[in-house]
């Protein structure tokens, strides 16, 4: 009997089991992936992330590591540092975090279902090195993605779900960007951000009618947007070469699940996603890891204490992020300007 199992050790869920192993929890953390491994992620951690990790204790290692320090984006200061990691690099950072905290983490770890006493979950089903088990835990925690395979489970109610905006690809450049660049042109959104290893990550975002006809020919629709929105980056992004394929996605939904019940939470992308055209995303994720586990008691074994802090994190949850993501959406559905793609210094 766990504590807790926490599925998916990507920036919510890792945080998540860091924290409650800081707390003396035991934790379990699953992931299907074999670790470290990127992931498709504007990358960007804004200034409130930024603090978050630096009152975990992390961001010391993310910076030893070469993560570029982001002060500017063009020539407007930033209120504090910002980074971009490669998320290889940054989940690895938090799973082993938490690890040092005390949790046990099993990568390459399907999870193939929920286990349930009535309506309650109380354990999980999952498959690893060809063995199938069977783990109980006091609550589960699903940060495993925008298709949560324990939403599904749990048939998590969408809250919110408005439909995609955007569709976006991009691709790794050595040494084309010193600092952050955004630019929007006539249907067309490019950035051009420093992340590790050298390399600058250029994305272009077209409105999600565009798809189609964009994925058809990505190397063609990516250049003309490139060279529409910024001729100088774009020759700068000709003259170093891609150094790898393109990542992209035209499935960019837009949604709030039902975030908590009994025996279960949500956090991460299970629990809310948006475009990532405003790059909040890695930022919510850990502030709902926070938001869930500042409200758990100290005694997971009290039925009653444990249902009532579920219920003050899905209360408090909305309110928390719904400004983001009602600014993501008029920006997504405009492909409007980004100011400073919503910096923020407070942590609160």
């Amino acid at each position: 009997m766990w504590d807790v199992i926490v599925v998916g050790a990507r920036c919510a869920g890792a945080v998540a089991a860091l924290l409650l192993a800081r707390a003396g929890r035991s934790v379990l953390l699953v992931d299907r992936a074999r670790f470290p491994r990127d992931a498709v992620s504007s990358r960007y951690i804004e200034p409130r992330g930024v603090g978050l990790l630096r009152r975990w204790g992390v961001l010391g290692d993310l910076v030893l590591a070469g993560t570029p320090v982001l002060d500017r984006i063009g020539d407007t200061r930033l209120p504090a540092p910002a980074y971009a990691p490669r998320r290889s690099l940054l989940d690895h950072l938090l799973a082993k975090a938490a690890v040092a905290a005390g949790a046990v983490f099993q990568d390459s770890c399907t999870v193939t279902g929920l286990e349930f006493r009535a309506d309650r979950v109380v354990g999980v089903r999952h498959r690893s090195q060809g063995r199938e088990l069977i783990d109980r835990a006091r609550l589960v925690i699903g940060a495993d993605g925008m298709r949560s395979a324990v939403a599904a489970a749990v048939r998590a109610p969408l809250l919110v779900n408005d439909a995609p905006r955007t569709c976006v690809y991009y691709g790794f450049y050595p040494g084309a960007a010193s600092h952050p660049e955004l630019y929007t042109r006539s249907g067309s959104w490019v950035s051009a951000i420093p992340t590790n290893d050298g390399l600058s990550l250029i994305q272009a975002y077209w409105p999600q009618d565009e798809y189609p006809k964009v994925r058809t020919d990505v190397s063609g629709a990516f250049s003309a947007a490139v060279k529409n929105a910024s001729p100088d980056l774009w020759d700068r992004m000709m003259t170093v070469g891609r150094v790898d394929r393109f990542y992209g996605t035209g499935d960019q939904r837009n949604f709030f699940r039902t975030a908590a019940g009994p025996g279960w939470a949500l956090i991460g992308d299970a629990a809310h996603h948006s475009d990532a055209i405003t790059a909040h995303g890695i930022t919510h994720a850990f502030l709902q890891a926070q938001l869930l586990t500042d409200h758990l008691p100290d005694d997971l074994a009290h039925e009653a204490a444990l249902r009532t802090a579920l219920d003050l994190y899905a209360t408090q949850r909305d309110p928390l992020l719904r400004t983001d993501y009602d600014h993501t959406l008029a920006i997504a559905s405009s492909l409007g300007p980004i100011t400073l793609c919503q910096a923020r210094v407070s942590v609160n």
